[in-house]
């Protein structure tokens, strides 16, 4: 049996499983009193859902041995890898496609599963119900097969062959068995570290988001519509920590790999994430208030149940291909778009049914919420950050708008926001100067209990934070009334919660995790605030000159030919406090603890190896003999510049440009980091070291010794002809006679060396070795001597010097941004665990029985 076959019948072994236990576990939910026959079906059950995980974690394995394998005879493996990548960018091939994507949302929710039934027996059939349902649907995703008679298709298998794939090739009649030699390799951006974890943790997030849906449709279903809560909560905890530092490193890939100056861009495919995780962080809110007081029950269940649906509108979104090329990051359609739709619709249809047959039992508050209590502050900031959200996902759905009238025969002229960054900026700024003033007042009404008239005690912090925030103000130049406004309120919620956890609690790390949550968004505001606010580009064009004619550098009244630097080879240019110099283009040797100098290598045009043109040394270690064949990464230029402080200090920075095929140039920053601020440089246009050099036809110069003449633009003098023994690369026999002529060249800054040689061997054969500069662009080679005249004849030849455009941009305090994710992310972690050990206390005292037989 080939990989394929295999890899196809474990797809179908698991879509059957998921549907056979989703069946079994129905079966045990309707059997309330407890029996043999309910019994039976409750193992049965159980056994057909680890048959599922099995033949899920056989599918993932399946199709890592094809990747990893390099059986480019199946087209996922051809399409997303090659046999250049690392291992561990093998496993960011799985999840490049659709298909592994899915596999990979599959695996983490088989894996919960398990985790599920062996820690919470007691809802295990009602929500196993719910839960090996949605299993079932996304398995569909990938099963590949078409219904005989009406042609249609349900999923999209990754285990297709190239001629399964690709049936229209001409390559089929000549040879049947073609294999392709190599594969189209990953997407150089995805080439990064971030790639291989970002995206498992972010689909771990997406998994969980089903648990909390899952306990609450098996409470309504069962009219247990209050105990739901007490098992779900920590789950809800754990997918708002979970979910949110996917999010987190998504923004510091992008930071770290693109080129765009920032870590969010608001894209539709980062907004769609993004509003299912505001909207559960409003649930657990209301959650919380739900467990003290029935009046926020139904937000509750509204808002558990929008954070699932809107993970299943973000698949939509992403991989229907509706958004086209409003997203940078979105799928191209495979065809499944119908298929996403229906199971969409399938579980908003199964939501509304459940939740309105329990709705007349869900109790309410007969006294109204007083705004001195702490549910109130609390609903008031879910309320808030769900108009946070719908500010959002409103504009990012209008592609699906659009589809939706043209569908009808009409016609939308609705067009997203063409600057996404300012538009969206200029409303969440205010959303979240609000949500960090209710962070603060929260803290206070939860843990203090402040009573109406009793508010003297916020005043403190409240005097506090304005005093801090008038000497930021005053010392730090904000004049924005926006950025006041956050400043001012991420100020007081970082005093307040320090307050609270200081004064109240007395640092009792277990009660902390909600204050510290909230210290670690007002962080992460003041980062925002100053990194992005006030981020200075320094790479300023002082030369007067235009870098490009090209529409990116000219629109916006030439805004990049006035932000770019363009550095020669080997020269030295101002900028700002630094005085930069390019070194020239480096290669990475896989085994090479530091890039080379792109000269020393000799590239293999298509095999990812070079030959050492000489000995590759770092520090008193030589890696390899001239003449090794060498691993590289070819399609990874690395620009070495060096900044020199006015101390003196030297940072050597790597901004780097991938030459890809598909993609074309491909550019990432390199960073150089101090503890105040960011320096962000990456490389506008560079050369590629592996394109054909092109050099100007020959000129003679015929001259003699201390005698000046002018190559190209430079000034050079003949300082003297003197007798070698040695010539690189040539064996000069001892009757063989060689002399070195000794150039010097001038430019505007400095003076350059170059040394041609002739030689004549015994044989009066003449050899020659040009000398090749190319921080000049020069090629000069010595041609003859004439002892008659007592000249020297050169041939000189000269090619593009060797240069990049820079930007370099400056962002400050960005190290208070990463500073507050940590504490975030820790602060979550605390409640996340305080929750679960809660949870389990009462669970096994015995309550959660009680609860659930009544």
């Amino acid at each position: 049996m080939t990989l394929g076959n295999l890899g196809h019948l474990l797809v179908i072994l698991s879509f059957v499983t998921a549907l056979v236990a989703t069946y079994a576990y129905l079966r045990v939910t309707l059997l309330r009193t407890d029996s043999l026959e309910l019994s039976s079906w409750k193992r049965f059950a159980r056994g057909a859902f680890y048959v599922h995980v099995a033949a899920i974690l056989g599918v993932c394995a399946t199709l890592y041995t094809i990747i990893y394998g390099h059986h480019f005879e199946y087209h996922y493996a051809w399409s997303h890898s090659s046999k250049a990548l690392p291992w561990y960018y093998m496993i960011s091939c799985f999840w490049e496609g659709q298909e592994g994507s899915f596999m990979l949302w599959m695996f983490w929710q088989a894996i919960l599963g398990v985790v599920l039934i062996r820690t919470n027996k007691l809802w295990e059939a009602p929500m196993m119900t719910v839960y090996t349902l949605v299993q079932a649907f996304l398995t569909s995703m990938i099963l590949g097969v078409i219904i005989p008679g009406i042609d249609f298709k349900i999923g999209s298998t990754p285990f297709l062959t190239m001629r399964e794939a690709m049936p229209d090739l001409q390559v089929w009649a000549m040879n049947p068995n073609f294999i392709p030699k190599d594969g189209n390799g990953l997407n150089p951006l995805l080439q990064n570290y971030w790639m291989v974890i970002h995206p498992p943790t972010l689909f771990l997030g997406f998994a969980l988001t089903l648990v909390p849906f899952a306990y609450l449709m098996a409470g309504l279903w069962r009219k247990q519509v209050i105990e739901w809560l007490r098992p779900a909560l920590p789950w809800m905890l754990l997918t708002g920590v979970i979910l949110g530092v996917g999010i987190l490193m998504g923004g510091y890939w992008a930071y770290e790999t693109l080129s765009f100056n920032s870590y969010w861009s608001w894209d539709p495919v980062e907004n769609a994430v993004y509003v299912p995780w505001l909207v559960g962080i409003a649930a657990l809110h209301t959650m919380i208030i739900a467990k003290k007081n029935a009046s926020a029950l139904k937000s509750s269940i509204i808002l558990v149940t929008a954070q699932f649906i809107l993970i299943l509108y973000s698949t939509f979104l992403t991989r229907s291909g509706i958004l086209g090329n409003s997203s940078v990051h979105s799928f191209t359609d495979l065809g499944l778009s119908g298929q996403l739709l229906l199971y969409l619709l399938a579980f908003i249809a199964v939501s509304i049914v459940i939740s309105a047959r329990a709705w007349k039992l869900l109790p309410s508050d007969a006294e109204e919420v007083s705004t001195y209590s702490r549910e109130f502050w609390l609903f008031i900031g879910a309320t808030v950050i769900c108009l946070a959200s719908f500010q959002v996902i409103i504009p990012t759905s209008i592609p699906v708008w659009n589809k939706i009238v043209e569908s009808f025969g009409g016609v939308s002229k609705l067009a997203p926001p063409t600057d996404a960054i300012t538009y969206y900026t200029k409303f969440q700024l205010w959303f979240f100067a609000v949500i960090a003033i209710l962070t603060g007042i929260g803290q206070y009404f939860w843990w203090k209990r402040v009573q109406k008239g009793k508010m003297q005690d916020l005043l403190t912090p409240v005097w506090i934070s304005l005093f801090i925030t008038a000497l930021l103000i005053t010392f730090g130049g904000i004049n924005k009334l926006p950025y006041i406004a956050l400043l001012t309120a991420s100020v007081f919620a970082l005093v307040a919660n320090m307050t609270i956890i200081l004064g109240v609690l007395k640092g009792s790390y277990r009660l902390s995790g909600g204050a510290i949550t909230h210290i670690g968004v007002a962080l992460m505001l003041i980062g925002i605030l100053w990194s992005s606010g006030y981020q200075k580009v320094v790479s300023l064009n002082g030369s007067g000159l235009l870098i490009s004619k090209e529409d990116f550098f000219t629109k916006d009244d030439n805004r990049e030919n006035k932000e770019n630097v363009l550095l020669w080879l080997g020269q030295s240019t101002r900028m700002g406090d630094y005085l930069l110099t390019y070194r020239g283009p480096r290669t990475e040797i896989r085994d090479v603890p530091q890039y080379v100098p792109s000269s020393w290598l000799d590239i293999i045009e298509g095999d990812f190896h070079a030959v050492c043109l000489r000995d590759i040394t770092v520090g008193e270690k030589t890696y390899h003999k001239k003449g090794d064949t060498v691993a590289v990464y070819p399609e990874n230029v690395f620009y070495e510049v060096e900044y020199r402080e006015p101390t003196g200090r030297i940072t050597t920075l790597f901004p780097r440009v991938q030459f890809n095929e598909r993609m074309g140039m491909v550019t990432s920053p390199d960073i150089k980091r101090e503890l105040n601020k960011d320096l962000y440089s990456y490389a506008m246009i560079g050369s590629n070291p592996g394109d054909a050099e092109e050099w100007s036809p020959t000129e003679n110069f015929r001259v003699a010794l201390q005698d000046t003449f002018f190559v190209n633009d430079y000034v050079a003098v003949l300082e003297s002809v003197t007798r070698t023994n040695a010539v690189e690369g040539v064996a000069l026999n001892p009757n063989d006679i060689a002399v070195k002529a000794q150039i010097k060249i001038l430019d505007k800054e400095r003076e350059y060396y170059v040394a041609p040689t002739f030689a004549i061997n015994q044989d009066r054969m003449v050899m020659r070795k040009p000398e090749v500069s190319e921080e000049l662009g020069l090629r000069i080679q010595f041609m003859e001597i004439d002892p008659k005249t007592g000249t020297f004849s050169f041939d000189a030849n000269f090619k593009q010097r060797d240069y990049i455009v820079m930007k370099a941009v400056e962002k400050p305090l960005i190290n208070v941004l990463w500073i507050g994710t940590l504490v975030l992310v820790i602060g979550f972690t605390m409640s996340t665990l305080r929750r679960f050990r809660e949870f389990r206390l009462i669970r096994d005292k015995g309550v959660e029985l009680e609860k659930v037989m009544d």
